[in-house]
């Protein structure tokens, strides 16, 4: 883990489903922490400090690019 750096933090799972399938498909290292026991206890988020995304330092630059992908309202998401 001493590779990894914080990218995000997220409240609940489904606010990053899409970034997952993207990293996935990008080939991208990445760990979510506190996810299990978010995903079984919801409230328990804010205590825990939210769920933490955590990339690996070489794929960092492609990570950020693609998360500030999904901000652009100049192209609209769509899920089919």
């Amino acid at each position: 883990m001493k590779d990894f750096t914080l990218l995000a933090v997220f409240t609940f799972p489904h606010e990053y489903a899409i970034l997952r399938l993207l990293f996935d498909q990008e080939g991208i290292r990445y760990v979510f922490q506190n996810e299990t026991m978010i995903g079984v206890f919801p409230f328990y988020s804010n205590a825990l400090g939210g769920i933490k995304l955590k990339v690996h330092k070489e794929d960092l630059q492609r990570s950020k690019e693609i998360l500030e992908s999904l901000d652009d309202t100049s192209t609209p998401l769509r899920i089919v």
